[in-house]
């Protein structure tokens, strides 16, 4: 297929068509790639100001000790 051509359609389009078709693409991408976009969704738990990370951590780490640790019953596992 040479450049520009659509598959299937026998046509061929310009750069600037290309262009402007990729160009809302694109704007969507970089607007939805913003870590704030993701937390106004409430897809996470929020953005953490780097300056409090040392204290968020503490806190998460004093919650995973407040339960005792079971025994495993598997082996390794490996990726």
């Amino acid at each position: 297929m040479r450049r520009g051509q659509i598959e299937g359609a026998g046509d061929t389009w310009s750069d600037a068509d290309e262009t402007t078709f990729k160009q809302p693409i694109i704007d969507d991408f970089d607007a939805q790639a913003h870590p704030y976009y993701a937390s106004a969704r409430v897809w996470d738990d929020g953005v953490i100001n780097p300056a409090d990370s040392r204290r968020v951590l503490g806190l998460a780490l004093a919650a995973c000790l407040q339960k005792p640790i079971a025994e495993t019953r598997f082996g390794v596992f490996r990726m």
